[in-house]
């Protein structure tokens, strides 16, 4: 769990960032929209707390674009999707 809020950036050391991946092949892909992302670090805490959620397999965040690409086993539960990513301190603007 973190305890983060955002106030434009989560951190001022890690600049922008580029896309946080954790990888697996396989599954259902979903794209989801999340607000408040600036920079690497951002994308490593929205990408853990999605990691966690059973059956995902793959997480990738990009904070330039605010777009979280996530592979499961099976269809994830949206209302999971967004607690976890309230969890890591960000707002899940809806799936694309």
């Amino acid at each position: 769990m973190t305890d983060q809020t955002n106030s434009g950036s989560c951190c001022g050391s890690c600049g922008t960032g580029a896309a946080t991946d954790v990888q697996a092949p396989g599954g259902v892909t979903a794209v989801y929209k999340v607000s408040g992302m600036t920079c690497g670090h951002c994308e490593g805490a929205v990408s853990e707390e999605i990691s966690a959620l059973d059956g995902v397999t793959a997480v990738t965040a990009v904070a330039e674009t605010g777009e979280v690409t996530v592979t499961s086993a099976a269809a994830l539960d949206d209302a999971a999707v967004r607690a976890a990513v309230d969890e890591a301190g960000y707002e899940l603007v809806g799936k694309l």
